[in-house]
C-alpha cells in the first residue's frame, strides 16, 4: 500500500468492520487495477492489496469491537424509490462480490419469501465469491418486504438484496 494513504486505510478498516459484522470469512474488491482482499481465519485476519501488482498477503490490525446498534430510524409511511433502497434502514446489501443464491442448492426450496418474518441473524441467501459459499444473515428481524435480485444473480458489493420492515 502506498505510503500516507489514509483512503487506502481507512478501506481497509471499514472493509475489516463489515467482515466481522456480517460474520463472514472474507471479502474481496476489485476495481479497476485496484484490488482488495481480506480475510479471517478464527482470530486471525489477513489483508491483500494490490495495485497493478501481484497481491502480497500482511496481516491486518484487528477491527474494533463493534459499537451498541444505533436506534432504529422511524419506518418511512411510503414505499422508497428504487435509487434509494441502498439508504433505507430496513435494506440488507451485499456484503460482497459474487453470485447471490436465494436457496442453499438447486431445486432447494428458497430461504425466505416475499411476507415470511424473520429473525436476526437468520439466514436470508448465500453469495458464492471465489468458491465459497457465504451464508448471508438477516440484518434485523422484521418481514421480508422485497426480494430485489433473481437467483444465481452477479451482485456488486452494496448492491440492495432484500428489504426487511
Amino acid at each position: 500500500m502506498p505510503k500516507g494513504s489514509q483512503i487506502d486505510r481507512d478501506l481497509i478498516r471499514t472493509v475489516a468492520e463489515l467482515l466481522n459484522e456480517a460474520d463472514l470469512a472474507e471479502i474481496e474488491i476489485e476495481q479497476d487495477d485496484f484490488r482488495l482482499r481480506v480475510t479471517r481465519s478464527l482470530a486471525t485476519e489477513t489483508v491483500q492489496y494490490v495495485s497493478g501488482a501481484p497481491a502480497a498477503a500482511a496481516p491486518a490490525a484487528p477491527a474494533p469491537a463493534a459499537a451498541a446498534p444505533a436506534p432504529a430510524a422511524p419506518t418511512p409511511t411510503a414505499a422508497p424509490a428504487e435509487g434509494d433502497l441502498a439508504a433505507h434502514p430496513g435494506t440488507l446489501t451485499s456484503p460482497m462480490v459474487g453470485t447471490a443464491y436465494r436457496s442453499p442448492e438447486p431445486g432447494a426450496a428458497t430461504y425466505v419469501e416475499v411476507g415470511d418474518r424473520v429473525t436476526e441473524g437468520q439466514t436470508l441467501l448465500i453469495i458464492e465469491a471465489m468458491k465459497t459459499m457465504n451464508q448471508i444473515p438477516a440484518h434485523k428481524a422484521g418481514t421480508i418486504k422485497q426480494i430485489l435480485f433473481d437467483d444465481a444473480q452477479p451482485v456488486e458489493f452494496g448492491a440492495p438484496l432484500v428489504v426487511i420492515e
